[in-house]
């Protein structure tokens, strides 16, 4: 016959039991209450339940605002630049069938949502700009959200201020037309007696800059390379027309002052042939041609890996400007930003950074990209008569096409 338990035995293990219960469920409770007083379980979610509603295109003379609208009454505004404006608006409002009904904040998401949509449409130009009207336009929907500047939601300011050109300390210096193959020795003697002018107004610490605007053909961008060498100019400017890394190869082993070029080219698979071939010392995107505020970050991470700063071009007004700004004050490797002051001839954007009189802008202040936009003005110059759009046409002296 087994041994039964004691009476003692059973007392204590269904003592131990209901203690043991008892613990776990003081345990619990306090868990519980310890997760009430936590302010990390006290954040909501802000962006989880917004959702657009609208997306509307303005065209302002060459340009096309564009905004994005939410059932949390909360907006975002965003510009296309340096593409055809009856074009651009036709597709972005296009667009918005890919976007009705998701969530704003997702930006990557619905970055790669829109590039990857259409296989025979990917990339290029006339898409790439309207994709970074809205990426700028999500970005600034965000930051209201959160109730930041999109520079904090991009990791934080890394810098204080941002140099500006052109700026009493800061100048570039334009190519002035498209240029025959070689040049000849007037010209040369021209541009190198205008870079010694702006060196002398700017002294020893200014910037010099000469963009070649890809106007200049290889041929005349070494020979002045090599004339101007002596005056420490900060870099040279598109030196060759994008799409044979040949070319920029050959100019590279020639030329010893800094090179820079990325205003032409769009998103960081662009970018990559620069970096690899080891052709470029400075790379430049634009905001409002390379996909946005969000490849822009990435390249200047890309270009990190290379050691090769950015100095952002800008064709923007200040709304696109200011979009640039952001990711400026968010990235480790930088030089100088191009558009001084900006402009805004409309006068529909009212930014909250001023630029002092040694050329630097204060970081952008407020939630999201931190403009105000005059709505009614900029749906009265939509609605007013548009010149029609004026296709630009380089030529030479002969009247053959010349890159400009």
């Amino acid at each position: 016959m087994k041994n039964l338990p004691s009476e003692r035995n059973v007392s204590r293990r269904h003592l131990m039991q209901t203690a043991g219960a008892a613990a776990a469920g003081a345990f619990l409770l306090r868990e519980a209450v310890a997760q009430d007083e936590n302010p990390a379980a006290q954040v909501a979610d802000r962006g989880a339940d917004i959702r657009i509603t609208a997306l509307r295109a303005y065209r302002l003379g060459g340009r096309v605002y564009v905004k994005i609208e939410t059932n949390k009454d909360i907006h975002g505004w965003g510009e296309i630049t340096q593409s055809e404006p009856n074009v651009a608006k036709t597709l972005v409002l296009s667009l918005f069938n890919l976007l009705e009904g998701e969530n704003p904040t997702r930006i990557e998401h619905l970055w790669q949502k829109l590039y990857r949509a259409h296989r025979d449409i990917r990339g290029g130009p006339l898409m790439t700009h309207a994709i970074s009207a809205i990426d700028e336009a999500l970005w600034d929907i965000t930051g209201k959200a959160w109730g930041v500047p999109v520079y904090r939601l991009l990791g934080g300011p890394t810098r204080e201020k941002i140099r500006m050109y052109p700026s009493p300390t800061a100048y570039k210096i334009g190519p002035g037309g498209p240029r025959p193959f070689a040049a000849s020795p007037r010209e040369i003697k021209g541009m190198v007696d205008h870079v010694a002018a702006i060196r002398k107004r700017l002294g020893p610490d200014g910037a010099i800059m000469v963009d070649a605007h890809c106007a200049f053909p290889p041929p005349h961008v070494i020979q002045l390379a090599a004339a101007i060498q002596p005056y420490d100019i900060l870099f040279l400017e598109e030196p060759a027309v994008p799409g044979n890394i040949e070319v920029f190869k050959r100019i590279k082993e020639q030329v010893r002052i800094p090179l820079a070029t990325g205003e032409r080219d769009r998103t960081i698979w662009g970018m990559i042939p620069y970096l690899q071939e080891r052709c470029i010392d400075i790379l430049q995107p634009d905001v409002g041609h390379t996909g946005g505020i969000s490849q822009v970050k990435k390249i200047a991470t890309l270009a990190e890996a290379w050691f090769v700063p950015l100095v952002p071009h800008s064709s923007s007004t200040l709304l696109g400007l200011t979009a640039s700004l952001h990711v400026t004050a968010s990235i480790p490797l930088f030089l100088i930003h191009e558009g001084g002051k900006g402009h805004d001839q409309a006068g529909v954007v009212k930014k909250n950074w001023e630029v002092s009189k040694d050329g630097y802008a204060s970081l952008p202040q407020g939630p999201g990209l931190g403009v105000e936009i005059d709505e009614k003005k900029v749906r009265k110059l939509d609605s007013a008569p548009q010149k029609a759009y004026r296709w630009p046409s380089g030529k030479n002296p002969d009247g053959s096409v010349a890159d400009y």
